[in-house]
């Protein structure tokens, strides 16, 4: 393995947990070269970088998927969000942002598609 697989690894595991399951085992199961390039070049190169705290990457990661309407990887990037230290609540006004660049439809399916994880918790809805 490599400098920058090894830097990837270590930073898809500060997000996600255990990446090499959650992110590339069905992918490298039939390209298992694209597989390592999924860890490589956007974590072990670009998200490592200076300039930029992995929650800031984070946010400009689901506003980017949003755009486009990649509901899986907009999921996952969700969570990683949230594990970053943003609010569920900064996640909703962040997708809300997207309908003035992306039109309401795509704003609209973020929303719904990341329902289940930007909902208050059942606990937080009592105590209000």
């Amino acid at each position: 393995m490599n400098e920058r697989y090894l830097r990837g690894v270590e930073i898809l595991q500060r997000l996600h947990g255990n990446p090499l399951e959650k992110v590339t085992n069905a992918v490298a199961e039939i390209a298992p070269d694209f597989a390592r390039m999924t860890i490589e070049f956007p974590f072990g190169d670009l998200y490592a970088r200076g300039g930029a705290d992995l929650r800031t990457r984070e946010i400009a990661a689901v506003s980017a998927l949003a755009a486009i309407g990649a509901q899986p990887q907009l999921r996952v990037h969700i969570k990683a969000a949230l594990r970053t230290g943003c609010s569920r609540e900064e996640l909703i006004e962040i997708l809300m942002q997207v309908s003035i660049y992306a039109g309401f439809p795509a704003a609209l399916n973020a929303l719904a598609g990341c329902h289940d994880l930007l909902a208050m918790p059942p606990r937080a809805k009592a105590a209000e």
